[in-house]
């Protein structure tokens, strides 16, 4: 099975501000030409089903209309149950990363979108996340949430092997990284 994301980041590689807001990105898709989507409806095209952290489930929770048509996994071990508002397809897993990746391998899923940076950090940590599809935003945050963290103690590498990158004439630059791993002392 393969997991990747498709995430943006301000240019100072920040996922949102420091209290979770994102305000600067909603600005910056605003300057987005009608009908332009980044590649996100081919991403999604070829996704059987969407990974994503609680924190990143409660901010798409409050978007409003549910944005997703396939089935989510929200990974969280504080919750006991999904909140009320959450959507019939959605539902919650508790048990290890490696756990949930052979349960998905096991029901057919060939791949997943994993969403949230905290449980990108997670996969990363735990050498599933394939791919990474990372869309720069032209703007300085100056401080936030991160896309990346400290790498667990048995990893203390991850190659990324650049695969495209692509620029828009609105000022995003979006590049496709392969991961591949490397263990401590290798």
């Amino acid at each position: 099975m393969q997991c990747s994301s498709f995430i943006a980041t301000s240019i100072d590689g920040f996922i949102a501000k420091t209290d979770g807001s994102l305000d600067w990105l909603d600005a910056a898709n605003a300057t987005v030409p009608e009908g332009e989507d980044c590649g996100y409806a081919q991403y999604m095209a070829g996704i059987d089903v969407i990974l994503m952290g609680r924190k990143t489930f409660e901010t798409v929770l409050g978007f409003g209309a549910w944005p997703y048509d396939k089935p989510v996994y929200v990974v969280s071990r504080q919750w006991s149950a999904l909140p009320a508002a959450a959507p019939a397809t959605a539902q919650l897993w508790k048990d290890s990363l490696p756990a949930l990746s052979t349960h998905l391998a096991a029901n057919g899923v060939r791949a997943a979108y994993v969403d949230g940076g905290q449980l990108i950090q997670s996969f990363i940590n735990a050498r599933l996340l394939d791919e990474i599809t990372i869309t720069r935003i032209p703007v300085l945050l100056g401080s936030g949430l991160p896309l990346f963290g400290p790498l667990a103690d048995d990893c203390n590498t991850v190659a990324a092997q650049h695969l495209q990158t692509r620029s828009y004439d609105f000022g995003f630059v979006q590049s496709d990284y392969r991961l591949e791993y490397v263990a401590a002392g290798e």
